[in-house]
């Protein structure tokens, strides 16, 4: 969450739109709860592998729903433990399979013990992936489930709303949507709507002064206009759409009236220009045989 709200911050701050605080959840306490130090999910796992606690289960609350975890063998799952020097061995091996299930232990790992757990390993694999994505601009493509059936033409509404919800997905588009979602650039704007008020390239100097009339036009409320694109409310460009749609058929409508008129007048034409050739070659005729 904390990644798509910073890319929609930076939007607004460079295009210079007034825009209020929007509230989101960025699951950084839940992240807190399993990773930080020494009070930790993780930490504790690992103290307890020593071992210290007794053996639970625990509920975590999510922003996506609440998550229980089943502590049987917990913590002999958690250890996992390989003798380092065997790790390391097998981590020098010459087969490329055998080297890549024994990957060098991180450094976080090796500085006082060299215990190192699954649930160290994992935090350290989240670090790095998250060291990657703050280096980067990530787009996403979200695989969902279907169904739990594994089958062609069965879609599960729920289960289908669970994976979204737990992956972010339905908290990304709240917060889109609580902004300007969609954003359009001057002129892909006046090309698509300028049909609602053709002289509007004429009659205005600019592009934002062009994108500002055609939005007057459709009577459009509480958007706004940034540098060099214009911000659009939910729902905004459906209502931009269904003025320019209205607009095309009522000048569809004239084109077929026009077009209608020139072939009648052309068959009207023909037909008078054929009568008046038939009438006067009865007439020759007659003329010629009056009798």
């Amino acid at each position: 969450m904390q990644h798509v709200f910073k890319m929609e911050q930076e939007e607004y701050t460079k295009e210079e739109i007034d825009w209020s605080y929007i509230e989101f959840v960025d699951n950084q306490d839940v992240l807190d709860l399993i990773e930080k130090k020494p009070g930790g999910v993780i930490a504790l796992l690992d103290e307890a592998c020593k071992p210290k606690l007794s053996r639970t289960d625990f509920t975590i609350n999510h922003y996506a729903g609440d998550v229980t975890y089943q502590t049987d063998l917990f913590l002999d799952k958690n250890k996992d433990y390989v003798v380092p020097e065997h790790a390391a061995l097998l981590c020098a091996s010459k087969c490329s399979f055998v080297s890549g299930l024994f990957p060098p232990l991180h450094e976080e790992s090796t500085k006082t013990t060299k215990f190192s757990s699954i649930a160290t390993q994992f935090k350290q694999q989240l670090q790095s992936l998250l060291e990657t994505l703050s280096a980067t601009e990530p787009h996403y493509i979200r695989c969902v489930k279907p169904n739990n059936l594994l089958k062609s033409g069965i879609f599960e509404n729920n289960d289908v709303l669970q994976q979204l919800r737990c992956g972010g997905v339905m908290e990304a588009i709240r917060i889109s949507c609580a902004g300007y979602p969609t954003r359009k650039n001057f002129d892909e704007f006046v090309q698509r709507f300028s049909i609602m008020e053709p002289k509007v390239l004429k009659s205005c100097p600019d592009e934002m002064t062009a994108c500002k009339r055609l939005l007057d036009k459709a009577n459009l409320k509480d958007y706004q206009i940034g540098k060099t694109k214009v911000f659009l409310r939910a729902g905004q460009m459906a209502e931009l759409d269904a003025c320019r749609v209205e607009v095309l058929g009522r000048s569809a409508i004239v084109i077929q009236k026009k077009a209608r008129t020139y072939i009648c007048e052309k068959q009207y034409k023909l037909l008078r220009f054929s009568t008046i050739e038939l009438q006067r070659a009865i007439k020759g005729i007659n003329y010629l045989n009056p009798f």
